[in-house]
């Protein structure tokens, strides 16, 4: 997969003429971004982050799913988009669903929630003066409906983001390495040792953003090694890390 010539913004590398805007949201451990574009820009790649977002785009209410891997998304033929981006196991309390069943995977929220409630939701957001505080008040509707996330599953989050070993983070939690694995799946949408890699495959993609060598990005991100990280890269971005430098 190529990155192309591209412009970092949050989860994706977009085409340069794109405008990206994001902000903490009102909601814990969650951001709200809009992007535009020109309608028909060519894909954008999305790196895997361990997050969920739920989108808007001119008529439409989807919910991206987990990625275990970089996400080609197909070409715009929309130009403006507004999302709210969910920490990685806030999202699937809040909406409803486990997030093995939307992993890799973007749906219409009409397929998780009543579809006249998704075309209430729609419209409100078609006819907001301000289409992100709109988009955030559905999400803080859904949070209040139907409860924030497990505690313990941020800690999960916390833990492993530091670089804990998937064992140690179940002693500290006090899960049976069984049961971490199980409410990973549901939180998560693949176990914690794949949200381990994607969360150090993070920590490194903004360490090798700021022009740091890649030999110094494995040393101080937990990677055996340079041709780890390079493994890694290529199995969870699809490119290069030299790509990864360069745009």
């Amino acid at each position: 997969m190529r990155c192309g010539n591209c412009l970092s913004v949050g989860r994706a590398t977009v085409g340069s003429v794109a405008e990206y805007r994001e902000r903490a949201s009102r909601l814990d451990r969650a951001v709200v971004w809009s992007r535009t574009m020109p309608a028909h820009t060519g894909p954008v790649t999305v790196f895997p982050d361990g997050c969920m977002d739920l989108i808007w785009t001119e008529g439409t209410l989807m919910v991206a799913g987990p990625d275990s891997r970089a996400f080609l998304t197909p070409s715009a033929r929309a130009s403006e988009f507004v999302g709210i981006r969910f920490a990685p196991g806030t999202a699937p309390t809040l909406l409803g669903i486990p997030a093995v069943e939307l992993l890799n995977q973007r749906v219409d929220l009409a397929e998780i929630a009543p579809s006249r409630t998704t075309r209430e939701l729609v419209d409100l957001i078609d006819n907001a003066p301000d289409r992100v505080a709109a988009l955030e008040a559905v999400a803080l509707r859904f949070a209040a409906d139907n409860g924030a996330a497990d505690p313990a599953l941020t800690a999960v989050v916390d833990s492993l983001s530091i670089g804990a070993t998937v064992a140690e983070t179940a002693a500290q939690t006090g899960m049976s390495a069984r049961m971490l694995h199980r409410r990973s799946l549901f939180a998560f949408g693949y176990g914690p040792k794949m949200l381990a890699r994607i969360l150090r495959f993070q920590r490194a993609l903004a360490g090798l953003r700021t022009g740091t060598s890649a030999a110094q990005i494995a040393a101080v991100t937990g990677f055996a090694d340079q041709a780890h990280l390079s493994r890694e890269v290529r199995d969870l971005a699809g490119c290069s890390v030299r790509t990864l430098q360069t745009r």
